[in-house]
């Protein structure tokens, strides 16, 4: 199942009628909603999912002509947590908690035949919804490849991260970092192979970051690839080199990817980052690849936010990867 697979459509943005009339694709969303920002230095993220549900987001996709089902929240089991009010220095058991309840949340979607869209929430949030899209490609015969667009590469480990925050480390785990593996080892998620995951938007890299992606071979696509050879360019490049009978693309939209300048409301801004119409295209030609077959949008964080401004955007760019178009 993806945008483009969904009831064995083809992968052009749009399906011709027998009228030679163009029918957009429609397929059926589950919405995820993950309230944590327990991973991240600044809190707020916390309340992402139920900003968006509030600004509109379902019945902008509805819109679109898209069935639209809202699965609630995914959160730890009662007794889960080690220390349920959060008080203590947040670490790996609770972690493992959090990822476990996002991943049941989210292959339970998927096996319903739902494409979960998973609002966090930060970046840490994709430990879970990135092993259950691991999962469920593995049960479909498909490969997973994941397309992370953020400005940081999130590849620390907690030896290695300045700010012992897990939103940074979500990269790294997906890699099968031995410090994090506890994480998901109660769900047998087995590590991506480094060319699986591809980084888009990269602007701040710490030093033993930087090291990292050189040694495990990780495809960084950074701000100044990005000046040089355009957004269309590379993203077309990109999803050409993937098999599109076998891929399940995975989208990790981080919204910190934008400029602070149109995109405020997010906890780790970088200036210098892409624009408006930049972020937009990325979405459009990924509807148009057929690829995506799950999606997660982090690190909205209300409590930063202008007027709303980062919620419209973030909705505005959902909407382009479920296919809204300008004409």
């Amino acid at each position: 199942m993806s945008i483009g697979s969904f009831g064995r459509k083809s992968l052009t943005s749009a399906e011709a009628d027998a009228g030679g009339h163009v029918q957009p694709r429609v397929c059926s969303i589950g919405l995820v909603g993950v309230p944590f920002d327990r991973g991240a230095s600044l809190r707020g993220a916390s309340l992402g999912p139920a900003a968006l549900r509030i600004s509109g987001l379902a019945d902008t996709l509805r819109g679109l002509g898209h069935v639209v089902v809202d699965t609630g929240d995914a959160v730890p089991a009662p007794g889960a947590l080690s220390d349920p009010a959060g008080m203590r220095p947040f670490g790996l058991v609770d972690m493992a908690a959090w990822a476990t309840a996002i991943h049941d949340h989210t292959l339970d979607s998927l096996r319903k035949r739902l494409l979960p869209v998973v609002l966090g929430g930060d970046h840490s949030i994709a430990m879970g919804s990135v092993a259950a899209a691991q999962r469920y490609a593995q049960e479909m015969d498909k490969d997973l490849t994941v397309l992370w667009l953020d400005a940081h590469a999130d590849f620390n480990t907690p030896d290695t991260t300045p700010s012992g925050n897990m939103h940074g480390m979500p990269v790294a785990f997906l890699c099968g970092d031995a410090s994090l593996e506890p994480i998901l080892a109660g769900r047998g998620f087995q590590a991506l192979h480094p060319g699986r995951i591809h980084l888009f938007g990269l602007r701040s890299v710490d030093r033993d970051e930087r090291r990292a992606l050189r040694a495990r071979g990780l495809k960084a696509y950074d701000m100044r690839m990005i000046d040089e050879f355009g957004v269309s360019a590379l993203i077309r490049d990109l999803l050409r080199s993937f098999d599109a009978e076998r891929t399940h693309l995975h989208v990790s939209f981080d919204l910190d990817l934008i400029d602070p300048l149109i995109a405020p409301g997010v906890g780790t801004p970088v200036q210098g980052g892409l624009s408006y119409r930049e972020a937009h295209m990325i979405m459009e030609l990924l509807f148009d690849s057929g690829l995506v077959g799950s999606v997660d949008v982090v690190e909205f964080n209300p409590l930063l936010d202008e007027r709303g401004t980062t919620a419209r955007l973030a909705i505005e760019m959902v909407s382009s990867l479920f296919g809204r178009t300008i004409l």
